[in-house]
């Protein structure tokens, strides 16, 4: 019997993997591994619509379990690979179970990125990452209780969004000197600072914490400088890692990421990665790139399928990624790394306009605000000599 192609990681990534492969034509067997006791669902909604109850858990399932029937997929949730042996094509279970694969496709996602600070593990002191964390955090988000958010970065300040909308006292508490600094310019962060301390967020930057107090949950955190913030509630949101331990302790190419080429293959034979864990070249920007996206998932799991399928693919995408806050959404398209001058398109001032960033006369990326016509317009030119904006 011809041994099954394995999916690491029941995420979107994953999901799509399967569905693009069986959809290619692809009729053998086929499993799908996850470490969360739940099928395939969005993540984006869990810093956002989950946990104002627009959203239930059932609403954020990427497909109907009877999906996974109809595929012909064998579905083992709650249950982590521990080990790979790329030398003997097999993987080993956290319940001891060892399988055999003809391929693998990683795609193990991210992890949150630890804080390394007295009082961590206290319990009120939760990170945003699985559906489970959400649901905790969302049955904590009670009106006039203290939320305290360690992180300026999307997820933190999506959450801070949500809990002071439902009528919380928020603070957010970021290191650096600014808010969103690692993806966008200052003007933009500029713009979130205003907009969240107008809602009534006490927002501060360039501010460090010493550690979190408490007795039997969470109490206060205490700041650098000795003062203390109450807090019944501590999100610590600084950042997500790629989960890789699977793939580096296999001896697989690993450096912040899983490294990849442009059909998605691994140092590896037979094996494969897609989605945020994964690390690939990209000649639109002469770099090596790493991408958080749902998109990237879906368009990078697409990729291996092909490659599996013998197609040939040459994956280099034009990034794009989203953030909804309050009535503000954020919509970026390319990568402003290494740019040297921007443009301002609109009114900041009236919550619509969009920022270009070029360099070396050539548009990389552009950040819209409540500005969707500009966004759809720049995905078009993203890589092109800026010559301005059109129209």
């Amino acid at each position: 019997m011809t041994s099954p192609i394995i999916v690491v990681g029941a995420g979107q990534a994953g999901a799509q993997a399967i569905q693009s492969l069986r959809q290619g034509g692809y009729e053998g067997p086929l499993a799908l591994i996850g470490s969360e006791p739940h099928l395939p669902y969005q993540r984006p909604p869990l810093s956002k619509k989950f946990l104002t109850f627009d959203t239930d858990e059932e609403r954020l399932l990427l497909r109907p379990a009877a999906m996974y029937d109809e595929l012909k997929v064998e579905v083992i949730l709650g249950k982590p690979a521990t080990q790979l042996d790329t030398t003997h094509h097999t993987l080993r279970l956290l319940d001891g179970r060892e399988l055999t694969y003809s391929k693998l496709i990683l795609t193990t996602g991210m992890r949150p990125r630890p804080l390394s600070i007295p009082g961590v593990d206290m319990p009120g002191v939760v990170m945003l990452r699985s559906l489970m964390d959400a649901a905790l955090i969302r049955s904590q988000l009670v009106p006039g209780k203290n939320v305290v958010v360690i992180g300026g970065g999307y997820i933190g300040l999506e959450v801070a969004a949500v809990a002071r909308g439902l009528g919380l006292n928020v603070t957010v508490l970021e290191a650096a000197e600014r808010v969103l600094g690692r993806v966008v310019a200052p003007d933009v962060s500029a713009f979130f600072t205003q907009l969240h301390r107008g809602r009534g967020i006490d927002l501060r930057v360039s501010t460090g914490v010493l550690a979190i107090e408490g007795g039997a949950r969470v109490e206060a955190v205490v700041l650098a400088d000795g003062s203390r913030i109450p807090a019944d509630l501590v999100l610590v949101s600084i950042g997500a890692l790629p989960e890789t331990t699977l793939a580096q302790t296999a001896g697989l190419d690993v450096a912040d990421g899983i490294r990849v080429d442009h059909e998605a293959c691994t140092s590896a034979l037979d094996v494969y990665a897609a989605g945020d864990c994964a690390r690939f070249q990209s000649g639109r920007y002469g770099r090596s790139i790493r991408l958080e996206s749902v998109q990237n998932a879906i368009d990078q799991a697409k990729t291996v399928a092909m490659s599996i399928l013998g197609q040939s693919p040459v994956y280099d995408p034009v990034p794009w990624f989203w953030s909804d806050q309050y009535d503000v959404k954020l919509q970026i398209v390319g990568l402003s790394h290494g740019y040297d001058t921007i443009h301002i398109d609109g009114d900041p001032a009236a919550n619509a306009f969009s920022v270009a960033y070029v360099g070396a006369g050539k548009l990389l990326a552009v950040d819209s605000i409540n500005h969707a016509r500009r966004h759809m317009q720049s995905r078009k030119m993203i890589g092109e000599p800026w010559t301005g904006w059109m129209g």
